[in-house]
């Protein structure tokens, strides 16, 4: 049976390739940092690293580190089993009780990934008596998410105010209204009207929610995100995210919410019942990265310095970056193909980045998208200015 399905595979895999798609797995024989090791996959050696979620450096961070060694010989390797049966340790309680202190919210669910924690709401709390209202362009785990759950299902376009309205007005004869955002869009860098929202969320009777994966950590005077950014921490019912990114740059994901949603989650979310639990080393070492966050502001100073200057740099050489202040900085390029050989050129010269085209990003808006780190100094940014209007000269540009 499988020779007739390797040969529809096999063609699959052509066309991707014939179209520009294919996304190649350069492999790297280094810690996660502002430079890593490129062992296969592309030219080897050392590069400047600027396509990593690491917006905070915190991923080789030496105090993080040895709060992770120090884990290992306390906690254990894992716990192979499942939080309900005999998967919960004091450090997976104590870093619950430290997120839900961090975001502002009455409780805390931990999950393997902020994906599963997309996949374990949604299904949870709506049935077919409820509707759910999703901006355009938000996650696929958030996409995903939804299509496991019975409720109806309405789609508004990108941060638009009017049209999310108009959606609310479909929905009203619902039991449950669910308003879900990205808190910041990750193809483009932008942020969700979150104040806004939540208005409207107040005048239809609707529950917020918002994935803000890239955004905890730097967003906000603390660091909180998207809703201690617009002022509305105490309106939003129900915060996603990560401990990928920003927070340490492991894994694993958390839903932070009203203290209800959160015990009905703990009974019947699906990917926190039947998955095992966060490795208490990512647990502890979590801990240690919300110390460092909490307790000073530089390394988001140093990012947002880091960022300004690569937008600036990049704009003045006569580059298109979509608008914003995030480190998630898009070079708007256009074509697939030459989006993808733009970036083999700058990994050639020593900065490590990656083109996106459709389907990640619609027909004709391929892109490079930098990313930022607190890790990177001044002269890693300046450099990767430079490689870039090299790169474009070589590609005829």
């Amino acid at each position: 049976m499988f020779d007739n399905v390797r040969d529809d595979l096999a063609a699959t895999l052509d066309e991707i390739r014939e179209a520009g798609l294919f996304k190649p797995e350069r492999v790297i024989g280094s810690p996660q940092s502002a430079a890593v090791t490129v062992t296969a996959g592309g030219r080897p050696g050392e590069v400047l690293n600027f396509c990593a979620n690491n917006y905070l450096g915190l991923a080789d961070h030496p105090e993080v580190l040895a709060a992770a060694k120090d884990a290992l010989d306390r906690w254990g390797y894992g716990m192979a089993s499942v939080r309900f049966i005999c998967g919960t340790q004091d450090v997976h309680k104590e870093l619950e009780d430290r997120l839900s202190g961090f975001l502002g919210q009455e409780d805390t669910i931990l999950y393997s990934s902020c994906f599963d924690a997309n996949g374990g709401v949604f299904e949870t709390l709506l049935d077919e008596r409820d509707a759910v209202i999703s901006d355009a362009l938000n996650h696929a785990s958030i996409i995903d998410g939804i299509r496991l759950c019975k409720a109806r299902r309405l789609r508004y376009a990108n941060r638009d105010l009017a049209d999310l309205e108009q959606q609310l007005k479909e929905a009203q004869g619902a039991r449950r209204r669910l308003i879900v955002t990205d808190g910041v869009f990750s193809m483009d860098g932008y942020v969700a009207p979150l104040r806004e929202i939540c208005d409207l969320a107040d005048r239809y009777d609707a529950m917020v929610m918002v994935d803000d994966s890239h955004a905890v950590g730097f967003v906000g005077p603390g660091g909180r995100g998207t809703p201690e950014l617009h002022g509305v921490m105490d309106r939003v019912d129900i915060i996603t995210g990560t401990l990928g990114k920003a927070l340490g740059g492991a894994s694993g994901g958390y839903v932070a919410a009203r203290r209800e949603i959160v015990a009905l989650l703990r009974q019947r979310s699906r990917p926190y019942l039947f998955s095992n639990s966060l490795a208490p080393v990512i647990a502890a070492a979590s801990l240690k990265v919300l110390d460092l966050v909490e307790q000073s502001s530089d390394l988001r100073e140093r990012l947002a310095a880091n960022t300004a200057l690569f937008r600036s740099r990049m704009t003045e050489a006569g580059f298109e970056i979509l608008p914003g202040d995030h480190p998630i900085a898009p070079v708007m390029i256009g074509d697939a193909a030459k989006a993808g050989r733009l970036a083999e050129l700058l990994l050639e010269r020593g900065v490590y980045v990656i083109g996106f085209s459709f389907p990640v990003v619609p027909h004709g808006q391929a892109r490079i998208r930098v990313q930022l780190s607190a890790a990177h100094s001044t002269e890693d940014v300046e450099r990767a200015v430079a490689a870039f209007v090299d790169a474009r000269a070589a590609l005829g540009e």
